[in-house]
């Protein structure tokens, strides 16, 4: 194999259009120029990436230990390498090169792949990590933002699509879903308290700030405090809705009248019909439950790049 600190190496193949799978052998020399040994899982699925990073976790590779795993691609593989390392003393290092890098741009990774993977093996070697909180959601682990109501609604359908490929099909499924626009009756119970009835239009849970793909959905939240900040935005109109989605980038869309802005550990959705997803992948339908799990996940190479919270 090699010397130095071993790392699992995840790198999803369908990520940034390819992107991920044209960067990963750059990735990869910069990992083994800065003293890690690198093995790349072979998974080209989301459940057996899971399957290998936990084994890889739980057995080590070539009978060596795996001090960290490395996710190679947007929010879906990091959220795969989370299922591995989360709630153990293994590390986690996020190189972006998805269309969504939200969790890299949260935790003040480089954007450059090579680096971010520069970063990680600086860290790997001195001993360093941030330690910040994840989400859990019955089995799942998650970092950024769970959110059901009309943007999970729009994720859903685009899913079912099979024509047009690639982004079009999200286009398709929001003026899909715009047309069917209706506020959602919700039950939102915060840290045990009251259970509130809401119509809304969505909710977002959020660990870290930013969602699909830099829209700062919940513009206040910090992953070291030990809450979630909850979005929630009531009924609006569609022609409201288009108007105000742009807000989301800068985050000012918490200053609309529809808007309100909780904190709590403990989230409970309840709703017919509805699914969350976190980390742009699918997580449960509702009812459920989201507990934040203080310091429960350490990463590599974070803090380098602006914004830095950590």
């Amino acid at each position: 194999m090699g010397s130095g600190p071993y790392a699992a190496v995840l790198v999803s193949p369908a990520a940034g259009r390819g992107r991920a799978r044209a960067v990963a052998g750059g990735v990869l020399d910069a990992l083994r120029a800065g003293g890690v040994t690198p093995h790349v899982l072979t998974a080209t699925t989301r459940a057996d990436a899971e399957r290998q990073a936990a084994a890889a976790v739980a057995d080590g590779i070539g009978g060596e230990p795996v001090a960290a795993v490395v996710a190679v691609g947007g929010d879906g593989a990091a959220h795969a390498g989370l299922q591995a390392v989360a709630g153990t003393a293994t590390l986690l290092g996020v190189v972006p090169a998805g269309t969504g890098n939200d969790l890299a741009l949260a935790l003040g990774v480089p954007a450059d792949p090579a680096a971010a993977a520069r970063a990680v093996a600086e860290d790997l070697h001195a001993g360093a990590a941030a330690t910040v909180d994840a989400g859990r959601t019955g089995d799942r682990w998650w970092a950024t933002v769970l959110c059901c109501g009309f943007d999970s609604a729009v994720t859903d359908r685009a899913n079912r699509l099979r024509w047009p490929r690639g982004p079009r099909r999200y286009d398709v499924a929001i003026l899909a879903e715009l047309a069917r626009l209706r506020p959602r009756e919700l039950l939102l119970t915060l840290d045990g308290g009251e259970p509130a009835r809401l119509a809304v239009t969505l909710v977002a849970v959020g660990n870290t700030a930013w969602y699909g793909g830099g829209m700062r959905v919940c513009p206040a939240a910090d992953p070291t405090d030990g809450r979630f900040d909850v979005t929630v935005v009531g009924p609006v109109s569609r022609r409201e809705l288009v108007r105000t989605r742009p807000r989301l980038t800068a985050g000012t869309h918490v200053e609309h009248p529809a808007v309100t802005v909780h904190r709590a550990a403990r989230v409970e959705l309840a709703a017919p019909g509805l699914t969350t997803y976190a980390d742009g992948e699918r997580v449960a339908a509702l009812p459920a439950v989201a507990q934040c799990v203080p310091g429960a996940l350490r990463v590599l190479g974070a803090g380098r790049s602006r914004p830095a919270p950590l």
